[in-house]
Parts: structure tokens; C-alpha cells; sequence
């Protein structure tokens, strides 16, 4: 039955996968059969889908439908800035709110970061329907781009002046009130009127403390609680009663203590704030390294133009010292390049013609012309910070504890609070019961616990980032620690991936020449190393070679194209023996494979041709890291589409145990799968797209700075250098940022453990109980910016 139309709710659904008026009309048809579906229409051209809803059903019904029709409705990303936030209590309470919003499915803020991810369905939810849902939990947000947050770092700066001045004004306020406090710890009678007390108090309780006020009435028009509410009441309580008694005539008031409170948290959010920005100054100084001005050469001659107004084509001109503007291509001169701040590699990298070069790095030698490739966001460096960005954002899974506390922190405090002004009224004095009460309202902040997994997930990644470690997210730092097996591709990964033909055999009545020739002219068209190898062999000895037509990889065992239409085939000896070709000199390989040289064979039809022995050397780094990883209690494994003989070989030399030889692609995935299912962790090293499958299957997938885009894509850690070394780096990075997030907790759990009884006991004075609070927020930050001090290339024990 049909409800009024106040009821009625629709949405414009975007739907991918359709291919024809069958798919719109299939999907119109399932949505329309759920029940509380008023209408259905699918537009195939727009690859939208218009549904209206009445009160019976909801849209993650609609969602479900369609997806089990066979099609997906795809989720938009939207990050944004938010301002406000104090402590993890906030944080806790902006997801909360944000993810009752219809069509939201997933919601992450950082408190260090004051950032915020929302993975929403457009079309049921809206950019402006969450941040109304974020200004509704009494916070502001802002959708985060470049521009703003270059604004937001000037502004913060700023006010950050601004609060040190207020601070300063602060202290010489509250000095007087400090004096006189010692004085009459002393024994002595004050020295200053109550009056006085009450005018040197009153700025620092209402001007001073007014970012504390504000805070608190947010969060509780929000519908909760943060550390802003603890400190406003347990303030103003002890600065209300101190008036109270002034007006009474009595001697004995709290001023100093609401003045000093006040000015020591005030103190400890800017020693915190400048903390954080330490803590996420990985991003603001690779935003620094890009080139501002490049020297674009036109018909009319060369022109100086900023950066941003580059365009892909264009010739630019690169001098001795100068920082490359752009990702590009060297078309003419030679150089060396530092390309230190992407792969942390400090020798410079010599560049000729066809040498791909990266913006932000720095020209040394020669001057050269290039062309622009990649522009703004497409560029390195822009890729760099944007995962640098996500990456610090993202929220580690350990912080799920932290989180689930502070959700209900301040309601207990307020609780315990009230608890102890009531027994030491009742069983004390109601002036002692005053002073504990303000002391645990004090002393307990969430703040800390919010701190203490985001600062050390960022200075982690920002680090790993200096390094060329680039981390994709904090779930993955998080569960690297827990790695006991990593798996090494063997080609570009534990060697080189720069092999180079060392012997050639040739069949009865073939010439060298005409192998090579056969050779060039298929693997021309592949990008595998070894088809560059035979290239780069036939090149030096400037061979001519035919056109090849239909030329084809075959996944796992060679390539085969026609030459005047004959059938070539080039692989290894298996796929051959598969063909029929049976009269390989099976003993002359052998001897190939065990000297650690990769065999691959060329045949013409049914008849074979030759072999190429073709040697790849070790990384230089491959034996040590090995050793490294071994000492670590780590188990290592080589998996690769070679033979049997030459993997053992390389193996051996590098000090692996277990190696699995001669597997196809799906073969490397069901190794990892197989692994994973005896309760290991598993990290995979690759670098080729045949390794995409196994990365992605891995608990953590590592691809080499070296290796294809999709490689790069597939894995969750990406070495922007292809050092094997960078393998043992990432996991010991790991292990010290989840030894720092250990103790933050650590520290964050016993302030509040030890200083809540003591408070309520009535031992600690509440300016003591304001100072540790201060103080528990500034030593968590502090303590994850000691992870810079970490060195790279160490043994695991160090």
C-alpha cells in the first residue's frame, strides 16, 4: 500500500557493468519486485538508475538487489577538513553522527591529523549531507583540497602566534596568584586581597579559557562529552565557588588554582599542536621539493613559466642544478640526477636520450632538454604525497580499542567526579570534596588515547616516505610486524631484472645471426627483461631484423609471432617439450641451469632453432637483507616462472632455503593462498605484472620501485627504489611504530589509571592533576616523533 508522499524518499543510483537494453530492463525489473518500491527507472546511456522508496524498504536493500543482479553501484570518496576537534571523545562522536547518514558506508577521522575519509553512495547521500552531519555533531568541515589546505597551514600558523600571545598574557597574570600560593604554603598569610585574586583570575578563567567554553558547548549541542566539557566544569566550579566565598568574606579560595589549571592546558595544547604539526611535516616538506619556474623552449624561443601552466608535450630545458619541473623524457644531452627524495638512494642516476625522468628531482651535471609526460596530479611526486596523505589519514586497526573507550570516557569521568564530591562532603569537608572533584575533572582527558596510534602512524609513513618506503595505509604498517614469511619473485626483485646474453647454441645448419634475428623480431614487441636482453644483444651487433606479426605472450612460457608467415616460437624448455619438440639438448641445458643461467629456446615451427643462456646478476644488497630476515625469525621463500636448476642456484647464493621453480602466475597466488591457509602471515616481493595476483593475495604486498604500474597497483607497500634491503626496512619500521604506539597507550592508560584514584583520593591538588593532563597529551607526541631517530639498514636488534 502507497504512503503520502512526506514518506516517499528517492535517489539517483549510479550503476556500472551495464552493457545493453537488456541489462537496464533486467535491473528495472529485480529492484521493482522488492517491496516498498514505488518506482524504477534505469537509463543506460547515463548508466543511472532513478528508484523512489516509501517507508517499507531502504537502500541497502536497493544496493544488495542490483549487486546481485550482477552489477555494482559504485561508492565516491570524500575527505574533508574538521575543525574543532580536542580529543578522541570528538572524533569518536563525528563518526558516530556521520554514519547514521543514508547511504554512508564507512567513516575514518584522525584527531592528529584533523582530517576525515567518507565512503558514501552518491545519490543517496550527498558532499553537503555530511558535512551538515559533522556541523550537526557541533564541529566544521570543509572539503579538502591543495588550495585550502596551503590556507589552512598559513592560518594555523597564524593563530598559532596569536594563542602564544595569549598564553604569554596568561602567565604574567596567574604569576602573582602562584607567588602567593607558595607563600602560603609557607606558612605566611597572603599577600593580596581576595578582590585582587578575583580581577587577575577573571581574564584568564573567560578570555584565556574561552577556546575550552566554546568547545564544550559544541560537543554537548552534539549530544556529547569531551575533554573541553571536563575542563570548563571543573574550572568553573572551583572559580564560581572562590567568587561565592569573596562575596562571603572568606579568605580560603581557589583562584590560583582554576587560573593556573587553565594556563597549564592552554600550555599543553600548544606544545601538542606544535608537536602534531611535527608529526605530519613529512607532507608539507615534499610539497616543497617540486621546482617552481620551468624554461619551456617554443618557436619563438625559450620562456620561463610557472610550474602549474606546463602541458604534456612540452619541451623544456633543464640546467646544471636545477630541480626538474615535470615527470618526463630526455630527448637530447646526457647527465647524472639525484632522485634521492623518491627512492632515498643517495648516488645520482646518469640520464641519456630516452631516459625517464622525475619532477622534483635534481639536474647535476649537464644541462638537457626534456619532454613532459606527466603534469600536476599525475606527476610522481603528486602520487607521492597523495599516498604519504592517505596513508597518515588512515586509521590502524589497534586504534579500535583506544576508540571504543573514549566513546564513554567522559561520562564515567563526570560520574566518578561526582562520586567524590559527594564522599568527601559526606565524610569530609565540602571544600576538600570541591578540590578533588576539580582535580579529576582535571587530571582525566581522553586526548592522549585519540594521539596515541594517529601520531605514530604518521611520523611511520612520513618516515617510511623519506626512506622510499611508501605505505598505502596504517592497516598495513600495522600488520607488517606480524609478517613470518616473505616471498621474493626472482627476476628484477632478488636480481637485478638487467640479464644479458653470456652463450649461444644454434641447431645444425643455423647461423647465429639468423637466431638472433628470429629472436629480435618478437621479443622487439614484449617488455619482459630477458626479450630486452636478446634486443639490446641484437643491437650491439647491429643486426637487422624482420617485421613480426601476430605477435602473442603466453602467460608462463614464452611469446610466439609469425615471420613471413612462419610460426616462432621463444620460451622455456617446457612449453616446448608441451609443443613436440623434442629435440632439445636436454644435458646442454642442464649445464646452463646449474652455472645459474636462464635458458630460452627459439624454434621455427616444429623445428628448434637455438638457445640463448642468459645471466642475470644479484642485487648487491640481496644476501644481507636475506640474513636479515632469517635472524628475524622470518621464513623466506623464492617463487618464480624459471627453472629449477637456475632458481636453486640463485638461491643458494643468496641464502634461500625454499624455492618453488618453473610456476605460472596462478601457481604463485595458490603458493600464497597455500600459505596463508597454515595460519602465516604472508609479505610477497615483486615486480612484474605476472606477480600482480600474489601481491594482491598477500596479507602485505611489497612491489619494487622498478616494477610495472600494475605491480604498483596490486601491492600495499611500493619500494620507490629496488633495494631488497627496503623489504627488511619496511618490516623493522613496523615493528619500532607499533612498539611506539605500545607505550603511547601505555603512557595514555596510566595517567588516567594512576591519576583518577589519586585525584579522587584526594592527593593530587588540581594544578598538579592540570599539569600531568598537559602533560600526558605532549609526552604521546613527543614520544612518536623519537621514531625519526630510527636508522635504516640495520640489524633487527638493534
Amino acid at each position: 500500500m502507497a504512503t503520502d508522499n512526506q514518506q516517499l524518499r528517492e535517489a539517483t543510483l549510479p550503476i556500472e557493468g551495464m552493457t545493453c537494453a537488456a541489462c537496464a530492463a533486467r535491473i528495472e525489473k529485480t529492484v521493482s519486485k522488492l517491496p516498498g518500491v514505488q518506482s524504477c527507472h534505469v537509463n543506460l546511456a547515463s548508466e543511472r538508475a532513478h528508484v523512489v522508496l516509501n517507508g517499507e524498504t531502504d537502500w541497502d536493500d536497493v544496493i544488495l538487489r542490483i549487486e546481485k543482479t550482477g552489477y555494482t553501484v559504485p561508492t565516491k570518496e570524500l575527505s574533508l577538513r574538521i575543525e574543532g576537534m580536542t580529543c578522541a571523545a570528538c572524533s569518536a562522536r563525528i563518526e558516530k553522527v556521520v554514519s547514521r547518514v543514508k547511504g554512508v558506508e564507512s567513516v575514518h577521522v584522525n584527531l592528529a591529523s584533523e582530517k576525515g575519509k567518507v565512503v558514501y553512495l552518491p545519490g543517496v547521500a550527498t558532499e553537503q549531507d555530511v558535512i551538515r552531519a559533522v556541523e550537526k555533531a557541533g564541529y566544521s568541515a570543509k572539503v579538502a583540497t591543495d588550495e585550502l589546505e596551503r590556507m589552512e597551514r598559513a592560518q594555523k600558523a597564524k593563530q598559532y602566534r596569536r594563542e602564544l600571545s595569549t598564553f604569554g598574557l596568561s602567565v604574567l597574570l596567574i604569576l602573582p596568584l602562584i607567588i602567593q600560593m607558595f607563600v602560603m604554603l609557607a606558612g605566611a598569610n597572603a599577600f593580596m586581597p581576595n578582590w585582587v585574586s578575583l580581577i587577575l583570575a577573571t581574564p584568564v578563567q573567560f578570555f584565556v579559557g574561552w577556546r575550552f567554553y566554546k568547545g564544550a558547548y559544541h560537543a554537548l549541542r552534539g549530544g556529547a562529552a569531551n575533554m573541553d566539557v571536563l575542563v570548563a566544569l571543573g574550572t568553573t566550579v572551583a572559580y564560581v565557588y572562590s567568587v561565592v566565598l569573596t562575596i562571603l568574606g572568606r579568605t580560603d579560595t581557589y583562584f590560583d588554582s582554576s587560573a593556573t589549571v587553565i594556563t597549564l592546558i592552554y600550555m599543553g595544547k600548544l606544545l601538542e599542536t606544535q608537536a602534531k604539526r611535527k608529526s605530519s611535516s613529512a607532507i608539507e616538506e615534499l610539497a616543497k621539493l617540486g621546482a617552481s619556474v620551468a624554461h619551456v623552449i617554443r618557436d619563438d624561443g625559450e620562456h620561463d613559466v610557472p610550474v602549474e601552466e606546463l602541458q604534456v608535450g612540452d619541451v623544456v630545458r633543464v640546467r646544471p642544478g636545477e630541480k626538474i619541473p615535470a615527470d618526463g623524457v630526455i630527448v637530447n644531452g646526457q647527465t647524472l640526477v639525484d632522485e634521492s627524495f623518491l627512492t632515498g638512494e643517495s648516488m645520482p642516476v646518469t640520464k641519456a636520450e630516452d631516459s625517464a625522468v622525475v619532477g622534483a628531482s635534481v639536474n647535476q651535471t649537464q644541462a638537457f632538454t626534456m619532454r613532459v609526460t606527466k603534469v600536476g596530479a599525475d606527476t610522481a611526486l603528486a602520487q607521492v604525497i597523495r599516498l604519504v596523505d592517505e596513508a597518515q589519514g588512515s586509521k590502524a586497526p589497534v586504534q579500535r580499542l583506544a576508540d571504543k573507550i573514549s566513546g564513554v570516557f567522559v561520562p564515567v569521568v563526570l560520574g566518578i567526579a561526582l562520586l567524590t564530591f559527594l564522599a568527601w562532603g559526606i565524610f569530609g569537608s565540602w571544600s576538600h570534596a570541591l578540590v578533588a572533584a576539580v582535580a579529576v575533572l582535571v587530571i582525566a582527558c581522553p586526548c592522549s588515547l585519540g594521539l596515541a596510534t594517529p601520531t605514530a602512524i604518521m611520523v611511520g609513513t612520513g618516515l617510511g616516505a623519506e626512506h622510499g618506503i611508501l605505505i598505502k595505509g596504517g592497516e598495513h604498517l600495522e600488520l607488517l610486524h606480524q609478517v613470518n614469511t616473505v616471498m621474493f619473485d626472482k627476476t628484477g626483485t632478488v636480481t637485478k631484472g638487467h640479464p644479458a646474453i653470456t652463450q649461444l647454441w644454434t641447431a645444425d645448419g643455423v647461423s647465429e645471426e639468423a637466431l638472433l634475428q628470429s629472436a629480435a623480431a618478437l621479443e622487439s614487441q614484449s617488455e619482459h627483461p630477458l626479450g630486452k636482453a636478446i634486443v639490446d644483444y641484437a643491437k650491439n651487433k647491429r643486426l637487422p631484423w624482420p617485421e613480426a606479426t601476430g605477435v602473442q605472450a603466453v602467460s608462463g612460457k614464452g611469446i610466439e609471432g609469425y615471420i613471413d608467415g612462419q610460426l616462432i616460437r621463444i620460451g622455456n624448455v617446457r612449453w616446448f617439450l608441451e609443443q613436440g619438440i623434442d629435440d632439445v639438448p636436454m644435458d646442454l641445458i642442464a649445464e646452463y641451469e646449474t652455472s645459474a643461467k636462464t635458458t630460452v629456446l627459439v624454434a621455427k615451427g616444429g623445428q628448434l632453432l637455438g638457445i640463448l643462456a642468459i645471466a642475470d646478476t644479484l642485487k648487491a644488497d640481496a644476501r644481507r637483507a636475506v640474513g636479515q630476515l632469517r635472524e628475524m625469525g622470518v621464513e623466506v621463500w623464492m617463487v618464480t616462472g624459471d627453472n629449477v636448476r637456475t632458481a636453486t642456484a640463485i638461491a643458494q647464493q643468496v641464502g634461500i632455503e625454499h624455492v618453488l621453480a618453473g610456476v605460472m602466475p596462478q601457481e604463485k597466488f595458490e603458493k600464497v593462498q597455500a600459505l596463508k591457509a597454515q595460519g602465516n602471515v604472508v609479505a610477497m616481493v615483486g615486480d612484474g605484472m605476472n606477480d600482480a595476483p600474489a601481491l594482491a593475495a598477500a596479507d602485505i604486498g611489497i612491489a619494487m620501485g622498478t616494477g610495472t604500474d600494475v605491480a604498483m597497483e596490486a601491492a600495499d607497500i611500493a619500494l620507490m627504489h629496488s633495494k631488497v634491503q627496503g623489504v627488511v626496512d619496511a618490516i623493522q619500521l613496523s615493528k619500532a611504530t607499533m612498539r611506539k604506539i605500545r607505550q603511547n597507550l601505555f603512557w595514555a592508560f596510566f595517567y588516567n589509571v594512576i591519576g583518577i584514584p589519586l585525584a579522587a583520593a584526594g592527593i593530587l591538588n588540581p594544578i598538579i592533576a592540570g599539569a600531568a593532563m598537559a602533560l600526558s597529551s605532549v609526552s604521546v607526541v613527543s614520544n612518536s616523533l623519537l621514531l625519526k631517530r630510527m636508522k635504516f639498514g640495520k640489524s633487527a636488534d638493534r
